[in-house]
């Protein structure tokens, strides 16, 4: 399996980007897809998921409202939309994968079974 995220870039607060991870390797059906971040200093934090169980869709508390996780196919399995984005939001984006992952796990970095090598995101002015 190999992940691969895109679309990081340096953005003004109050911008937006668009994140994409495209997948190869492993059955679209069976993974639940996510985003974690890490800013400089600090643990890897959720920011959203998509359950492949439910296919609902789960957000961070400091995310809710701003970012939109999506699904589509097997080559791009989720992209993440990030609205009026602050100066916390900061850091590095990761795309994850794991299988089978029940709800209750989704935000959880262990219940993953694939990451990518992560996009940076700047906002700042």
């Amino acid at each position: 399996v190999q992940l691969v995220e895109s679309g990081g870039a340096l953005v003004q607060p109050g911008g937006s980007l668009r994140l994409s991870c495209t997948a190869s390797g492993f059955t679209f059906d069976d993974y639940s897809m996510s985003w974690f971040r890490q800013a400089p200093g600090k643990e890897r934090e959720f920011v959203a998921a998509v359950s492949r169980t439910d296919t609902s869709t789960y957000y961070g508390e400091s995310v809710k409202g701003r970012f939109t996780v999506s699904t589509s196919n097997a080559k791009n399995p989720v992209s993440l939309r990030m609205n009026s984005l602050k100066p916390e939001d900061t850091g590095v984006y990761y795309c994850a994968a794991g299988n089978r992952v029940i709800t209750s796990a989704l935000m959880s970095r262990g219940a993953y079974d694939w990451w990518g090598h992560g996009t940076q995101v700047i906002v700042s002015s």
